[in-house]
């Protein structure tokens, strides 16, 4: 595959990343309004009970300074507390509030938490109780509220935020003890639904346009990039379709392997894109696989191409630390200490597919987890312990033993053949061994 046809197949895989995620964020806005807004118009949350044996329930509200949105733009936000008693309900700045409620027992709100309890949407409540000798005097008598309301059975406090530090309070209107009330909060959100809407239509765009991209390359790649030919003997010799090489290439360097870390920034960066194709590339194929039977051919080849390049940065870094030949920047296959290649299959399984990369997979994706730390490269598991110790007889007395080596290339050599698998690559399963 060309370095014109990798760019397009990571420009076009980010494209359809970025279009998928709108797509999920346009939809998740659009099923928030629709679900969730009331005959008002409101946004308003389910209900919560505030039960307290105190004289006040009190809600801080802080809003920051005069450049959000919101206040150039502002907004009404209600307050709907219901009651089987008379119930005060007001809005006031924090410091008056404090005053008033200075020597009385009341309950502040620290955190309200969302749950799903036995199919019932609930709130939970975590209160921070102060305790005081006094009654407070009635609510309503007060001149500080910037709005307020009270009655019996559901009251509704309306109130346009502004930037400020507030404080919310419900309490009994005559201000005695304990209190017992549903409230919910809503506010006005017009913006809501078109800007749902707007990022479903960006999201059906980029993603039309992704895979436009990504099945362009795939359909103009017809055959694969010039490969070995002893490789592809090899796999066909043996029994899992995987060609795995790894030379030890002595004399290595006692120190080198210290840094090379660093010097393989820019491949960490360039595989960082190239896995995000890799993943695409792999969806796409899913698809195609279960419906045709096939894995396309231009996505077959790169995310070879892509597991060679892995398994190249692996060799020459923490994964093996068995050469210090430098990896090149292609997903080719090359006259490289370590490269690997798989047959293109002629019809895989559409049902084995469905299942083989997850269920099929497990027991193989814990003893990956042992070889390698966890997923992916670069983790601190027994293949980079190995190779540690490899390097420290590097250090010390400039050879590499050859044991470790051989335990080594066995432990990637099954973790390649577990990405194969699960990468849709092949039906046959991988065989619960480190040698050929």
């Amino acid at each position: 595959m060309s370095a014109g046809r990798v760019v397009a197949l990571i420009l076009g895989s980010l494209i359809l990343i970025l279009g998928i995620g709108l797509l999920f964020g346009g939809g998740a806005l659009v099923g928030v309004d629709l679900g969730m807004t009331d005959d008002e118009g409101y946004l308003t949350s389910p209900s919560a009970d505030l039960v307290r044996d105190s004289y006040a329930i009190v809600g801080e509200v802080v809003l920051e300074d005069d450049w959000i949105w919101w206040y150039r733009h502002p907004t009404m936000v209600r307050v709907r507390i219901t009651g089987d008693a008379p119930v005060f309900v007001g809005i006031a700045p924090r410091a008056a509030l404090d005053s008033y409620l200075l020597d009385v027992s009341y309950s502040e709100i620290e955190e309200i938490d969302f749950a799903d309890r036995e199919k019932k949407r609930v709130w939970t409540v975590e209160y921070d109780d102060h305790v005081g000798p006094s009654a407070p005097a009635p609510p309503a008598d007060q001149e500080f509220w910037t709005a307020s309301v009270e009655g019996t059975g559901t009251q509704d406090l309306y109130w346009e935020i502004e930037p400020g530090d507030w404080a919310l309070v419900v309490m009994n209107a005559d201000g005695s003890r304990a209190i017992d009330v549903a409230a919910s909060v809503g506010a006005e959100a017009p913006w809501l639904l078109p800007l749902g809407l707007g990022l479903l239509a960006a999201g059906i765009l980029l993603t039309a346009i992704g895979l436009i991209l990504v099945l362009a390359v795939a359909r103009q790649t017809r055959t694969a990039e010039p490969r070995e030919e002893p490789l592809i003997r090899a796999a066909e010799a043996g029994g899992f379709p995987l060609v795995f090489k790894a030379e030890l290439t002595e004399p290595l360097s006692p120190a080198l392997w210290l840094v090379k870390w660093f010097l393989l920034i820019p491949h960490y960066i360039v595989l960082a894109f190239l896995w995000c194709g890799f993943v695409v590339s792999w969806i796409v194929s899913l698809f195609a696989i279960v419906f045709t039977g096939r894995y396309p051919r231009g996505l077959f080849d790169y995310n070879v191409g892509v597991m060679r390049w892995s398994w190249r940065v692996a060799f020459y870094s923490y994964e093996a630390l068995a050469t210090d030949a430098y990896p090149p920047f292609t997903l080719r296959s090359g006259k490289y200490p370590a490269d690997l290649d798989v047959p293109y299959p002629g019809r895989l399984s559409p049902g084995l597919a469905l299942v083989k990369w997850w269920l099929l997979a497990i027991p193989h994706y814990i003893i990956v987890g042992v070889f390698q730390g966890g997923a992916g490269f670069y983790q601190c598991g027994l293949v980079f312990i190995l190779a540690l110790f490899a390097g420290v007889a590097l250090l010390f007395t400039g050879r590499y033993p050859k044991d470790i080596f051989r335990l080594i290339v066995g432990l990637n050599r099954w973790t390649f053949r577990v990405f194969a698998y699960v990468a849709l690559m092949t039906d046959t399963y991988p065989p619960f061994r480190l040698e050929e």
